[in-house]
């Protein structure tokens, strides 16, 4: 894109400025416009489910429900307690909604699609994902209010507590891929089944820390069941209970961001990115672009997590903080010996050796 903008007359570094913000808007405003059609998705899976309608009035089959809450949100009154810490309490949502968009700057969408293909993308998200956290703990403390307070410290428990588990989920994707750059992992999945099934598909090694890591995404995005940081019939509304228009928007649209963002990660890690679901040539498969398939793997995911929300009851949180500790942690960990091991024992060093 740096050379589209030079054949303009510009010099490198507008014409890198320009295609860094221009790229930046390609990702940041279609990711707004889907977190606003996947909370349409959310209340009519729920809905289904439960043998509702669900949103059907604003708009061609209710398409538009999610625009007019925004607009209802957008124009209602801006309301800060008046023992608040007044500051911290605005940057609360501001830290949320900001560290949820830019781990997207390293989501391969396709071959040669990403914004920044650093060598140690999985690090950058890592280190990302890990601060989400912060804005959850600064509005509960900010909001000088008991029932927030107690929301941010079981969120600091909580997501500190399946970090772990992920951190060495991750460890055996990038052992079996030789590598942190997100491209690169996707590629080493590339025709690997074991024998027995296409890699395109899923990787038999790593589908059981597949089934771990979208536990811990469900519990890291405080979804249903490990929603105990929401929890309505404690919290009132948890660490929001204070906020309202804008800021609650914000926190709103930062928590599917990251939904999103995991859903992402899953398609990235486990089962191919963008390409297709099999190497044959019975269906023209690769004549579908690469993006679309990304997309479909992503929805696939969030199908599973409105599926579960719909479906599981809340954890006590108790419950949460074992399966965390005492069967996550234990299990990842022995995962990275059992793929540390099969790579040893088969030779197999990844796409980057």
């Amino acid at each position: 894109m740096t050379e589209f903008f030079q054949s303009w007359g510009l010099s490198y570094e507008w014409a890198w400025a320009i295609a860094t913000i221009a790229g930046i808007l390609l990702i940041a405003l279609p990711l707004m416009l889907a977190v606003a059609m996947i909370i349409y998705v959310d209340r009519k899976v729920w809905a289904a489910i439960n043998l509702r309608r669900g949103p059907n009035v604003v708009g061609p089959f209710g398409l538009l429900q999610s625009f007019a809450d925004g607009l209802k949100v957008f124009l209602q009154e801006t309301i800060i307690p008046s023992a608040a810490n007044k500051g911290i309490f605005i940057l609360a949502p501001i830290v949320t909604f900001t560290v949820a968009l830019i781990a997207w700057a390293v989501i391969p969408f396709d071959a040669g699609v990403v914004l920044a293909d650093i060598n140690v993308g999985l690090l950058y998200i890592f280190a990302v994902s890990s601060l989400s956290v912060y804005g959850i703990i600064m509005a509960g403390w900010a909001s000088n209010s008991k029932y927030p307070f107690f929301s941010a410290m079981r969120a600091s428990a909580q997501m500190i507590s399946y970090e772990v588990s992920i951190g060495f989920i991750m460890i055996g994707v990038i052992l079996y891929a030789g590598s942190f750059n997100l491209t690169d992992i996707v590629m080493a999945q590339k025709g690997h089944g074991l024998g027995i099934v296409n890699g395109y598909v899923f990787n038999l090694l790593l589908f059981p820390i597949f089934v771990m890591f979208f536990i811990s995404a469900l519990a890291e995005t405080q979804r249903v069941p490990f929603d105990l940081t929401e929890a309505e019939s404690e919290l009132v509304a948890g660490y929001q209970t204070e906020y309202s228009s804008m800021s609650f928007a914000l926190f709103w649209l930062g928590e599917y961001a990251n939904i999103l963002l995991m859903c992402a990660l899953m398609t990235i890690l486990f089962f191919g990115g963008w390409l297709p679901p099999l190497d044959i040539d019975l269906i023209p498969w690769f004549d579908i672009p690469g993006i679309i398939w990304f997309f479909a793997k992503m929805f696939l995911f969030f199908f599973m997590f409105s599926w579960v929300m719909a479906t599981v009851p809340r954890y006590r949180y108790d419950q949460l903080m074992r399966l965390g500790w005492k069967v996550f942690l234990p299990l990842s960990l022995l995962f990275v010996v059992l793929i540390s091991g099969w790579l040893m024992a088969t030779g197999h060093y990844g796409a980057a050796a």
